[in-house]
């Protein structure tokens, strides 16, 4: 069976996620990464022991690569991928797709163009108390959808934005709390509810200096008749773990830092399971386990190998960006916007 040799393009701190997963994953090997300067190359070449090359040319030029990992600043995805795509080479890339849906399109069109492998890590819906809510919905178990809230109350430091160069930037992440933060349990949100209709936001920068909101709400009103709210903060001391709730004619469900914490269906028996440890990073973005993160990475591989569309492909990282980036639209407009 082929091996998938993988470039990761970027050598930030979720790396080690990307490093740690391809190391578990049957017929998949790390043969190289790349960051943008050769300071930061030779320092991650020693630390993790794998040729790190200093630009996307050199590394093309020097290793046989079958995929890429992107793990660049937000605002630095397209490049990469267009390139990638270009010379035949399948991609997957960090949350969120880009910072503009224009360059988000780029990158979709790029590796259909090419007729290349593109994925987005959603790790989060890989974990097993979503799916079984998901299932739960898929089979009617909820009846029709009513209300579909995502809260993502979290906090960060003045020094998690103050050692970055682009946190909290619009140039490179796009936005802050909601892009970058909360589009993991917003993507959650609408892959349960379905298509957004219209939106009505309101963002702010309350605590920390950037450019970017530390604060997000919104009102959403889905094509299916079903009412939603967002919550989204990095300013909320000291951190919360996220919690999405779903509730339909037949009853309600809840999830808190990925677990469910509240399932209460009408003639259904099934009581909440005691919520473990979380999987959050409300308050340190790094105390999330890596193995969300290989069984995305591992559909990955698998789609390459098998040629076949992986479970999250591009396309579908791009609703959830839409509905951040009108967010802000509606909030700067102070208008109601359909999409």
């Amino acid at each position: 069976m082929k091996n998938v040799n993988f470039a990761i393009i970027g050598t930030g701190s979720i790396v080690e996620l990307h490093i740690e997963s391809i190391k578990e994953i049957d017929n998949a090997t790390v043969v190289a990464l790349c960051s943008s300067n050769e300071a930061r190359a030779k320092e991650a070449e020693e630390k993790y022991n794998i040729p790190c090359y200093s630009s996307l040319a050199s590394l093309f030029a020097n290793e046989k690569i079958d995929a890429i990992s992107i793990c660049t600043y937000s605002g630095n995805h397209l490049e990469p991928c267009v390139e990638a795509a270009k010379r035949g080479i399948h991609v997957i890339t960090e949350k969120p797709l880009e910072v503009t849906l224009d360059r988000a399109d780029q990158m979709i069109n790029a590796c259909k163009e090419n007729n290349v492998k593109f994925a987005c890590i959603f790790q989060s819906r890989f974990k097993p108390d979503y799916l079984k809510l998901k299932s739960a919905i898929e089979d009617g178990k909820l009846g029709k959808l009513i209300l579909g809230n995502a809260y993502i109350k979290w906090f960060r430091s003045e020094d998690y934005y103050a050692g970055s160069n682009w946190r909290g930037t619009m140039k490179g992440d796009g936005g802050a709390a909601l892009i970058n933060q909360g589009i993991h349990t917003i993507d959650l949100l609408l892959s349960l509810m379905g298509d957004v209709k219209s939106i009505v936001g309101k963002v702010k920068t309350t605590l920390h200096d950037i450019e970017g909101e530390d604060l997000g709400v919104a009102i959403l009103d889905f094509q299916n008749g079903a009412t939603g709210v967002i919550e989204g903060s990095t300013a909320l001391y000291p951190g919360y773990p996220e919690r999405l709730e779903i509730y339909g004619e037949h009853g309600s469900v809840i999830l808190e830092g990925g677990k469910i914490t509240s399932w209460n269906l009408k003639g259904d028996t099934t009581k909440a399971s005691s919520p473990q440890e979380s999987d959050s990073g409300s308050s340190d973005p790094m105390s999330i386990s890596y193995k969300y993160h290989k069984l995305q990475l591992s559909d990955f591989v698998e789609s390459i190998i098998h040629d076949k569309k992986p479970l999250i492909t591009g396309e579908e990282g791009r609703p959830a960006l839409e509905v951040i980036k009108t967010i802000y639209k509606s909030s700067e407009s102070n208008r109601e916007i359909e999409l």
